[in-house]
């Protein structure tokens, strides 16, 4: 397919076809990291040269945490070389608020397919794993700075994630004011229930969000009565008899599953027997 540099013009947000494809796992980053220099008390995080390689770990699974920028450009682009600095030096302003990451397309043909490059330079915008703003052509550092403090998190946002990262049972439930379904303000304020013999408090916590492999772990051990470093050999073969006609036995059962784990060696040939026992 033919590309050409373009003039500007903004893209239609989530209006771009064939993202599918890194979710698939197709396009993951280059070895080069991101670099980091420290200068005046700034911290400076560099841009990250990307490839097919990795696109999906460093830029789909990344922007779920951290808002992505992408560059797609090309050695022979004119705008791409006036762009590309503007947008280093505006993202690098946001101190890591939201990560610059520069394709090649050139050299990495998955990615310009699956965003179905036509002209450049192109910029996306990429939260939760998905693209969320863009534009196409080279505009000037006032619009680019707009353009990426949109994507930087509010005050707000801030709070919210200094009061997760405290941990602390008061902090945690000061998140939860602020968003209320905050899936690690609550499986951490679970967590501490649990530890401190609140285990029906913990379950009710958990039924606010969607149930996952994290909040079933911590339910499981907010119903399990049996100590942690249990063998569950034991308990798991007396339930055996029980699970299909007691709903109880049948939930320690999974709860404990649960608790040891896909890792365990013996998870898996507990679970066939399980299924034996029902069906």
């Amino acid at each position: 397919m033919e590309r050409r540099c373009h003039e500007p013009h903004s893209l239609v947000p989530n209006g771009i076809p064939g993202l599918d494809a890194f979710t698939l796992g197709a396009i993951t980053l280059a070895a080069r990291p991101a670099a980091l220099a420290i200068g005046a008390g700034i911290l400076h995080v560099m841009a990250i040269d990307v490839t097919d390689a990795t696109f999906q770990t460093e830029v789909i699974d990344r922007s779920k945490t951290t808002p992505v920028i992408v560059d797609l450009w090309a050695p022979w682009c004119g705008p791409c070389r006036t762009i590309g600095p503007i947008l280093e030096k505006v993202t690098d302003a946001t101190n890591g608020e939201v990560v610059l990451v520069k394709v090649n397309i050139d050299e990495n043909p998955g990615v310009s397919q699956a965003f179905q490059v036509k002209s450049i330079p192109a910029v996306y915008a990429l939260k939760d794993g998905q693209v969320v703003d863009g534009f196409v052509g080279a505009y000037p550092e006032h619009v680019i700075e707009q353009f990426v403090a949109t994507l930087r998190p509010s005050e707000e946002e801030n709070l919210l994630a200094k009061l997760v990262e405290a941990g602390d049972e008061t902090s945690l439930r000061e998140a939860l004011l602020i968003e209320p379904g905050n899936e690690d303000a609550v499986v951490k304020l679970a967590e501490l229930l649990v530890a401190t013999d609140r285990k029906e408090d913990a379950l009710a916590l958990l039924a606010r969000i969607p149930e996952s492999e994290r909040t079933r772990k911590v339910a499981a051990s907010a119903r399990v009565a049996v100590a942690p470093d249990d063998d569950y050999d034991a308990t798991l073969t007396s339930l055996l008899d029980r699970v299909k006609t007691d709903d109880e036995a049948r939930q320690q059962f999974v709860d404990i599953l649960e608790l040891m784990g896909s890792d365990d060696p013996r998870t898996a040939g507990y679970r066939k027997q399980l299924t034996a026992r029902l069906f």
